[in-house]
């Protein structure tokens, strides 16, 4: 399996509209993807203010491929949220153990 951590800077001015959005268009499109085994987000912290961060966990390699395409080690930023990203990282982990 594969875990897929997608981490966005959002000014705090749109963290209210940020979250609506996130919640009714990136989350559904990544649940709905074939080989996808879970998707969890959360918002910032006093320790992380303007971060945001979506951690999915795939079946494998194969999945994020069918998802992201060959490049699946960067983002995907759906139509309509770009708006909200200062900036973003995507991060891949292979589970073990």
């Amino acid at each position: 399996m594969i875990v897929r951590v997608f981490r966005v800077l959002v000014r705090s001015e749109l963290h209210e509209e940020f979250e609506k959005k996130v919640l009714s268009t990136s989350v559904p499109l990544v649940r709905s993807q074939e080989g996808v085994v879970s998707v969890s987000v959360g918002r910032p912290t006093e320790w992380s203010l303007d971060e945001y961060v979506m951690v999915s966990t795939w079946n494998d390699e194969e999945a994020l491929i069918r998802f992201a395409g060959d490049k699946w080690n960067q983002a995907i930023i759906p139509d309509g949220m770009e708006k909200y990203v200062e900036q973003c990282w995507v991060h891949h982990y292979e589970v073990f153990g």
